[in-house]
């Protein structure tokens, strides 16, 4: 058996009893990082095998652990933040259990994409979430134009270091639409700020750390109302 499972975004405490419960009784923990994985489990007072699973080894590693899950074992796979296979590696490990029949599940639990959004206060009945933005300014901006005509709530994740640049990007290519920026979610110092997208760099402290979430509102919509005259919804 192989079950992804969520971890805390953030604050530890956010770690479901599921997740504890499979933590504790999985014979191997893959993991990105072993010495951040290593800090939960001191938290939790558990001690299990460790071995990596990250974006540079996640095909090799992939076979390995539904090697040890055919040989009986149950196998935990955990990102260092948050639910494998979203933006994190997790994607290639379910496509080749789900090819060799090998059986796999998850323990659902934290999403900076799903509280980003629920706290921006955009819509959220529907959304589209992109990941990384590319690091370059002309490919950012291509990639940003392929969402801007979706009437679509986007979001984004996006380093401290390239921020400033990607919102200049943003505002090149989305205009001056509603957005919120989320940092340090679940954490003592979390903030979520709501602006217009134009007026977002001027917000932002000296300083930028951590792990940004970019919620962008989508394309208004046009209607037509009763008079036949075209509204803005």
């Amino acid at each position: 058996m192989i079950t992804l499972v969520s971890t805390p975004i953030g604050n530890l405490g956010d770690i479901t009893l599921r997740a504890i419960e499979i933590l504790k009784a999985a014979d191997v923990i893959a993991c990105e990082d072993t010495r951040k994985t290593s800090v939960l489990l001191r938290h939790l007072e558990i001690k299990k095998p460790l071995v990596a699973f990250h974006e540079h080894n996640e095909i090799a590693s992939a076979a390995g652990l539904i090697r040890l899950s055919e040989e009986g074992k149950h196998v935990a796979v955990v990102s260092d933040a948050g639910t494998p296979g979203i933006a994190d590696p997790g994607y290639t490990v379910v496509r080749k259990a789900i090819e060799s029949g090998a059986e796999i599940t998850m323990a659902p639990g934290p999403s900076a994409v799903v509280m980003a959004l629920v706290l921006s206060g955009l819509p959220s009945h529907s959304f589209l979430f992109r990941g990384f933005p590319p690091r370059k300014s002309g490919q950012r901006q291509r990639f940003f134009g392929e969402d801007a005509e979706l009437d679509h709530t986007l979001i984004y994740y996006e380093s401290p270091h390239r921020l400033r640049a990607t919102i200049d990007d943003a505002t090149v290519i989305f205009g001056n639409r509603e957005c919120a920026l989320a940092n340090d979610l679940t954490k003592h110092f979390e903030l979520v700020t709501r602006c217009k997208l134009a007026d977002l760099g001027d917000l932002l402290p000296n300083t930028l750390k951590g792990e940004f979430v970019l919620v962008i509102a989508g394309k208004p919509v046009v209607k037509e109302d009763r008079r036949n005259r075209f509204v803005n919804e």
